[in-house]
């Protein structure tokens, strides 16, 4: 299967169960993958767990502009260039009313989730043009489109970088890059575990059943189910798909 045959991809927070599922489904569908993260190990890792000979990493802090340069360079140094930015990276934070929240944990999820997803895009935009066009994806979440009370600092940077991609999708569209957000229900993955964990301490399994039983399939999403929407915004097939709110929510939202 070919779908992105001889694209070039960046995927951030490539060593999370997102991440690596998209990576696996973007090599397999003939990318060449660089996977970005702060964590050497977990990439590593994540680098066997995807076992192809396309797949690499750089590691890096995206909220750090010379960081995020180098990423970007790396994958035109190591494989000609750019085509798809999969701009991934984000943090849960913490539990907390708005009038107990410590600034730092504001500061900090507005910095990877917000920041770091603009700085991608500042230093990916010039690498695509290179190569004729490409295709951005932005992770959001259904706390993109609606609120969650006591996670206000990543409810705020969901809403954000949907705004950020609108901005992006129309200035882009003259260089023929595609700008989109993909936007995740609860997920199998270590963030949920966080939340599980945060919203219940005592009992996290008791937390995962309530989130369940909101669900309208009673059931998380896995990661391939989110991937799989990525593939297809980062592939040719959606060639007139841009400035779009793409939900993989099982009708949560609805």
């Amino acid at each position: 299967m070919t779908r992105l045959s001889e694209k070039i991809a960046i995927i951030t927070g490539g060593a999370g169960g997102i991440g690596v599922a998209a990576g696996t489904l973007f090599a397999q569908e003939g990318a060449k993958v660089l996977l970005v993260d702060l964590d050497e190990p977990a990439l590593q890792q994540a680098v066997a767990a995807i076992d192809h000979a396309n797949v690499s990493y750089a590691i890096a802090d995206v909220t750090q502009p010379e960081e995020v340069d180098g990423y970007v360079r790396s994958a035109v140094e190591r494989y000609g260039g750019l085509d798809i930015l999969l701009n991934n990276a984000g943090i849960e934070g913490q539990l907390n009313p708005i009038i107990a929240c410590p600034l730092e944990v504001f500061d900090q999820v507005m910095e990877v989730n917000v920041r770091g997803v603009w700085l991608g895009l500042k230093y990916a935009i010039p690498a695509m043009r290179a190569r004729g066009g490409g295709s951005i994806i932005i992770t959001s979440s259904i706390a993109g489109v609606s609120g969650a009370a006591g996670f206000s600092p990543y409810v705020t940077s969901k809403h954000a970088v949907i705004g950020i991609m609108r901005s992006a999708a129309l200035e882009c569209a003259p260089l023929n890059i595609r700008v989109n957000t993909v936007n995740p229900a609860p997920i199998e993955t270590r963030m949920m575990r966080s939340l599980e964990k945060q919203t219940t301490p005592h009992n996290a399994a008791e937390a995962k059943e309530r989130y369940v039983a909101r669900s309208p399939f009673k059931r998380y999403g896995s990661p391939e189910e989110v991937a799989q929407l990525m593939l297809f915004l980062a592939s040719d097939e959606s060639s007139y798909c841009s400035g779009g709110v793409y939900m993989v929510d099982g009708a949560w939202t609805t």
